[in-house]
């Protein structure tokens, strides 16, 4: 299994009505992703972030499947504008020890096969983790 988590930090005076769209997508993303086990969105609790989504998966295939999918495109589209500070990572059990060098390289490759995804992710103040672009 792997669990991919984000946590993030909005940029001041992000409304709520800006906001509500990109939960509701990532809610999306959690329930119409078919390789999605099971997910979770919401508050974050404890640190310098304001919101936080885990979604799991079965393995790296599912994983790719889903960090290419349309659906979760379109929640980078909608939802970096309004981050200032992102940090995500991977939590798994796979005994692979190239696991993390196979999850290196599907984020490589997304952001390499689409600028405007990589100029999102530039235009934060900070993002850290397993998905950072090189």
């Amino acid at each position: 299994m792997i669990f991919h988590s984000i946590r993030f930090q909005l940029r001041e005076g992000v409304t709520q009505a800006q906001l509500d769209p990109v939960l509701k997508q990532l809610h999306k993303m959690g329930s119409e992703i078919p390789v999605i086990v099971t997910y979770c969105v919401g508050r974050d609790v404890g640190g310098d972030f304001d919101y936080g989504a885990t979604f799991v998966v079965r393995n790296i295939d599912a994983y790719k499947t889903y960090m290419h999918s349309p659906i979760h495109r379109k929640v980078d589209e909608i939802g970096l504008p309004l981050v200032e500070n992102m940090v995500s990572y991977d939590i798994t059990d796979e005994a692979d020890p190239t696991i993390a060098e196979q999850i290196a390289l599907i984020h490589k490759e997304r952001f390499a096969g689409d600028k405007a995804l990589a100029d999102l992710v530039g235009g934060l103040k900070s993002y850290s983790g397993s998905s950072k672009p090189e």
